[in-house]
């Protein structure tokens, strides 16, 4: 068994108040056990004798239904807890990974990828189940041998003596549960890491022949994690045997005894009901906890794997440390002036830069840049943002707003679509006019909820020239002052070239502007002309 992880309540604050919640009414359900137990037993023995029913069976009703409520109160409010801690630890993993920089962000993204989504939904049952039931554990069986105690202390010192090899044995197998559940979750974070990279590549691997290759590795991956996964399962079934076995051996110890003094006049129908009624809830909570530790050893390992990542324990930077490039790396935001000074990268895995000495000054006003497919354009955009950080040389910049070659947009409405990056107290007004100016007045007149028509998954339902155009308006509407716009004119026709052409150059009035792009129209506007070539990130100024 593994005890409670303190780190949850620390990375979860908001999930202190139900913990202690159901910490109460674990105690409530065990007191009600015990009371039920008594009343059961005085209707058993008012049936034998037969005396008066009438309190018993209320007194038996009363304690059925608190304890029912208690067990009701205490699955809602678990479920609330489990779906409340899976998702706030889902966002605080994301936060993590979205403010690191690369390399840190390509070392640590299939593991991220695994703990924010099996991950993440492994850690529901762990708060949802297994700490309800490790709540009831550390009440119930200490009250149900109190009670045995005060009736009849000899019989009391068998689950005494017995109820602690539960915990025992359960943590001797417990801990090579927990290693296979480590080793599972290690082939698992391989194998979707290794799959994520596939479909990277997919592209370049059909290229080259090579795909059909990639099936017998992902096979072989895969082939792993069942050996792992069923090893586990071996182990979980093996502790579950154990514990129900020797829980069954040490009730009937009680029965027998408890039995055998009944049957000889020395102990009263009275005191014996309770006893025998009472052995199986000092060990029925420990055999289920057992059992459930199985069931959430994934969601505590992913705990651990999370908490690593936010603290930042594992070896990788923590957020906190690399939510901001250092000072010296970056230019106020007032000044509006990126420098690259013989900026190199290269990335993980590369055998050449895909930078190489870059040297430019980005004034205030509209720079293109541009040069052949896979010469580094899209990489500069993302090195002046603070994506990604040099492998050499320097990069100042202030803070930038980039809008990419395939913009995101989010399951929701237009108008939070919209608000992703918008300045303090942009208004409806402000969305509309920034729409009419890219030459979306009209058709988002015609949608049935104007702004509030919600939009389909990354844009699901519009165009790629529409999903363009709100991208770029959503750039107009930011308070950056640097914008970089990776061809953000890829994908519309000729009018609409020319109107987003127009709003670009009107950007580039009062901000510092970089658009990757070869359209003349942009670069007649331009104040500068950064060209790079194959051989070396020369610029050339036009």
């Amino acid at each position: 068994m593994r005890p409670f992880d303190p780190r949850l309540l620390r990375l979860v604050p908001a999930a202190r108040r139900p913990v202690f919640v159901l910490a109460a009414l674990g105690a409530l359900s065990g007191a009600a056990a015990i009371a039920s137990a008594f009343a059961l037993a005085a209707v058993v023995v008012a049936v034998a004798e037969g005396a008066d029913l009438l309190g018993a069976c209320v007194a038996l009703a009363l304690a059925f239904a608190v304890r029912a409520g208690a067990g009701a109160a205490i699955e809602a409010v678990a479920a609330d807890a489990g779906t409340l801690v899976s998702n706030a630890l889902r966002e605080r993993v994301l936060a993590a990974y979205l403010s690191l920089r690369s390399p840190e962000r390509d070392q640590l993204g299939p593991r991220i990828l695994t703990l924010a989504t099996q991950g993440a939904n492994s850690i529901e049952p762990y708060v949802a189940r297994y700490l309800p039931t490790l709540a009831s554990a550390v009440v119930l069986p200490p009250l149900a041998v109190l009670a045995m105690a005060v009736l009849d202390w000899p019989t009391a010192l068998i689950p005494v003596l017995t109820v602690p090899l539960l915990p025992v044995f359960a943590a001797l197998i417990g801990s090579q549960t927990a290693d296979a559940a480590a080793s599972r979750w290690v082939s698992l974070r391989q194998l979707s890491g290794h799959f994520l990279d596939v479909m990277r590549g997919l592209p370049t691997l059909v290229g080259y022949g090579r795909a059909e290759h990639q099936r017998a590795v992902i096979a072989d991956v895969s082939d792993r994690h069942r050996v792992a996964t069923v090893a586990t399962l071996r182990l979980a079934f093996l502790s579950s045997a154990a514990l129900e076995l020797l829980a069954t051996i040490s009730v009937a110890i009680v029965a027998v005894a408890v039995g055998i003094r009944l049957a000889n006049g020395s102990m009263p129908l009275a005191q014996a009901m309770p006893l025998i009624l009472l052995a199986p809830e000092a060990y029925w909570p420990i055999r289920r906890v057992g059992g459930e530790f199985h069931n959430a050893a994934d969601g505590a390992q992913a705990l651990a794997d999370i908490a690593d990542i936010v603290d930042g324990d594992d070896g990788v930077p923590s957020a906190s440390a690399l939510a901001e490039p250092p000072a010296a790396d970056r230019a106020r935001d007032g000044d509006a002036v990126a420098i690259l000074g013989q900026v190199r990268y290269r990335y993980p895995g590369a055998d050449r830069d895909a930078v190489a000495g870059l040297d430019a000054t980005i004034p205030p006003g509209l720079t293109v840049l541009s040069g052949p497919s896979g010469v580094g354009k899209t990489t500069v955009l993302e090195l002046l943002a603070g994506l990604r950080l040099p492998t050499g040389g320097t990069v100042q910049a202030p803070r930038a707003h980039l809008m990419t070659q395939r913009p995101f947009l989010a399951a929701a409405s237009l108008r939070e679509n919209l608000l992703l990056g918008a300045r303090a107290g942009t208004s409806e007004a402000d969305l509309l006019q920034a729409l009419e100016a890219v030459g979306l007045g009209r058709v988002v007149h015609a949608m049935p909820h104007r702004l509030d028509t919600l939009v389909g998954d990354d844009g699901f339902g519009l165009s790629a020239g529409q999903r363009a155009r709100i991208a770029l308006a959503r750039a107009a509407l930011s308070d950056a002052p640097l914008v970089l716009l990776d061809e953000p004119t890829a994908h519309l026709d000729e009018i609409s070239e020319r109107v987003a052409g127009e709003v670009i150059v009107e950007l580039a009035r009062t901000r510092a502007v970089v658009v990757v792009s070869h359209r003349f129209a942009l670069l007649r506007n331009a104040i500068q002309h950064v060209e790079l070539t194959e051989q070396a990130n020369q610029q050339v100024r036009r």
